[in-house]
């Protein structure tokens, strides 16, 4: 059963038993109503409710909430609850979030774990709370309180919660203390509806929604929970809770909330298949090869981790660099008190500094992060394979070149798997694990324990240049370039991108990395790129004049010495130039041509990775492009979206593009199968095609 109950003399036990973390569905709701109906009949002093497991519950199951919504809704439930004549207590721990949190609301008393995690996280998925979590926790916490947690969707522990009065007490023991809680006290304390939500000044509604149009800029839902705290204010506690499942239902069916279900059930479903999970097994022990920018934060993952890490370095200059950038990460860990001094000391004692490839002898796992140059690597990684166990699994961090030529330098290729980090890599949470042809099943094991030890999303990629995130990030770019010379300032191209609901756009993120990383690339590329293809070569110019982005001062953009960015007017200068000499006769682009050609080009290029067999699933797609390169989250990733416009409307569109340049939008196979066959996106599967 889901819900179960026992009696022990006047007391009551109700136990909610949903595996893993007890998702409040229908039969958890119906558990409970009937449990207060057996409260009742029993005549009972009180009922304690806990959860079986590591948690209380985590919320509503959002597999319903493709469903349409069956009785008995938690609200009734809840109401249920709070009007029992049965005073219920809450005994919290783990998780308590969502409709668990709004459940502990309707008990009349909570006790709580001090690590128990509470909280409204609901606009994470495009929701609000449903079921009086906006009407009734500020009646418990005030307005303040409630506008700091429901529209962020922020969780707090049990000790912030006593703090703030979200709980009465914190024990180690949750379910021990509500049963010596004083019997009179308990008589005496009132439901949280009867309470008054009191009354807050607007400068502070005024805040909650500039922070909320800051972190979850384009999303709805948080902006409806400010509403919905107002409601609380000046309505009553049935009038709010009304107005509240109004919103809460309109929102459930909405392009954003089914597109942020997409992403958190493709983030669930990231992780190790079950053939793969006899050979996992987390290293302890890591080396990197390499203490640059990259390389350093790799490590400071591990140490992050409790891992013990060995840097390696080719001089002492070098490893004189490495020291100082780990250090400067650490020192950022302090500043922004994310570590205490402890902390810091025992990430700097994990840590081992050499020139010495012998001293990685005893690591489970090396990873090579060096300079961007197959030869430079090939030779670090025969070194690496002369100096480690037999059973060291060696990884290559590149973020475009050949795995299966790198593995190809080893006398056993089984070894190496590519593990391509995003930067700042101590951070980023995706985690590129690249399949060479003969990756062995303990190599890729060991890409996703790597994962799972430093809390990143794993999401396999086949071997092409690129693999698929920096292969979409090439077409978006061309596409870019290709409009910048037809008719488009940067300045265009970039805001039209941030509207579309990218924090930057193609030419400021450019100028962030730096135009020379890019710029080597293409270089790279130069031998095997068809001629017949558009090179637009103004960024190859602001290169070779020195401007490399901010950490030049200049790039396609100015950056003054006393901060900001300023939009230059010698890039337009260059641009019409550029143009000019190629005989372009320049045109206007609207924001919303300039969303449609970038992002039908990143769709195309997707859709091409699925032929060739680079990603295994759409879903894998859009997690690349939400964790690693910026698509909006609210928009479910870059081939949801596609789904949401359709295949037919994307081929209409390739159809009118390529009368200009039937080269680079020549539809996909993929979108060709998917209108035959009038199936989705999410639906093509390459052995039935």
């Amino acid at each position: 059963m889901a819900v179960s109950w026992r009696k022990d003399g006047i007391y009551g036990f109700v136990v909610l038993d949903n595996p893993p973390v007890n998702a409040i569905n229908r039969e958890i709701r119906q558990g409970l109503l009937e449990a207060v109906d057996w409260a009742e009949r029993e005549g009972l002093e009180r009922v304690i409710l806990s959860g079986a497991g590591p948690a209380f519950a985590a919320g509503a199951d959002a597999k319903e909430f493709d469903r349409a919504p069956e009785a008995p809704h938690l609200p009734d439930v809840l109401n249920r609850i709070e009007s029992s004549t049965v005073p219920w207590i809450a005994a919290l721990h783990g998780a308590v979030l969502g409709g668990g949190a709004e459940l502990a609301l309707a008990c009349r008393y909570r006790v709580a774990r001090s690590d128990a995690s509470i909280g409204f996280p609901e606009v994470i998925l495009g929701l609000v709370p449903g079921a009086g979590g906006t009407q009734r926790l500020p009646r418990l916490v005030g307005l303040g309180e409630a506008l700091n947690l429901v529209p962020t969707g922020k969780a707090i522990n049990g000790r912030q919660a006593k703090e703030i009065g979200l709980v009465d007490e914190i024990d180690d023991d949750p379910l021990g203390f509500a049963e010596i809680t004083n019997g009179e006290l308990l008589g005496m304390s009132v439901p949280v509806g009867a309470l008054n939500a009191g009354e807050v000044d607007e400068a502070h509604y005024e805040s909650a929604s500039v922070l909320a149009k800051k972190r979850m800029r384009g999303q709805v839902a948080p902006l409806k929970a400010i509403d919905l705290l107002r409601v609380a204010q000046t309505q009553t506690l049935e009038a709010g809770m009304k107005r509240e499942r109004e919103v809460f239902l309109d929102l459930r069916q909405s392009d954003q909330a089914r597109a942020l279900r997409h992403i958190f059930f493709a983030e669930r479903g990231a992780k190790i298949p079950s053939d793969l999970k006899p050979e996992m097994k987390i290293p302890d022990h890591v080396a990197v090869v390499g203490g640059g920018t990259m390389g350093a934060a790799i490590a400071y993952a591990f140490l992050n981790t409790g891992a013990k890490v060995v840097v390696l370095e080719t001089d002492a200059d070098g490893l004189a660099r490495a020291s100082t950038n780990i250090e400067a990460l650490i020192s950022n860990s302090l500043s922004s008190g994310r570590i205490d001094e402890t902390a810091a000391n025992a990430r700097r004692n994990q840590m081992t500094r050499t020139t010495n490839y012998q001293d990685l002898a005893g690591v489970d796992l090396a990873i090579e992060a060096v300079f961007e140059d197959g030869s430079v690597k090939q030779k670090v990684l025969r070194s690496l394979e002369a100096a480690l166990r037999p059973d060291a699994v060696i990884a290559t961090n590149t973020s475009y070149l050949d795995v299966n030529m790198l593995a190809a330098a080893l006398a056993d290729p089984s070894r190496l798997i590519g593990l391509h980090f995003f930067a700042p890599a101590h951070i980023m949470k995706l985690l590129e694990i690249v399949k060479a042809e003969m990756a062995s099943p303990k190599a890729l094991a060991v890409g996703y324990a790597v994962a799972k030890r430093l809390g990143k999303i794993p999401v396999v990629a086949g071997v092409c240049d690129g693999f698929i995130g920096n292969r979409i990030l090439a077409r978006y770019r061309e596409a870019a370039d290709t409009l910048l010379m037809d008719g488009c300032t940067p300045w265009d191209i970039d805001e039209a991108m941030v509207d579309f609901g990218y924090a930057m756009g193609p030419y400021a993120a450019q100028d962030l990395s730096g135009l020379d990383i890019a710029h080597a690339n293409r270089r790279r590329q130069d031998a095997t790129r068809d001629p017949a293809r558009r090179y637009i070569p103004i960024a190859d110019q602001l290169v070779a004049a020195g401007r490399l982005g901010r950490k030049s001062g200049a790039g396609w953009y100015q950056y003054p010495a006393n901060g900001g960015r300023d939009i230059d007017p010698a890039i337009e200068k260059i641009i019409l130039q550029a143009a000019a000499s190629a005989g372009i006769d320049r045109r206007a682009f609207t924001p919303s041509d300039i969303q449609n050609r970038l992002v039908l080009a990143m769709i195309n290029e997707a859709a091409n990775i699925r032929f060739d067999g680079i990603a295994a699933t759409t879903a894998d797609i859009d997690l690349v492009l939400v964790h690693g390169y910026g698509f909006p989250r609210w928009r479910g990733g870059l081939l949801h979206y596609a789904d949401q416009i359709g295949v037919d409307r994307l081929l209409a569109m390739l159809g009118m593009y390529a009368a200009e340049d039937p080269l680079v939008w020549h539809p996909s196979p993929v979108l060709i199968d998917c209108a035959e066959a009038k199936i989705s996106l999410a639906d093509w599967q390459a052995e039935n095609h």
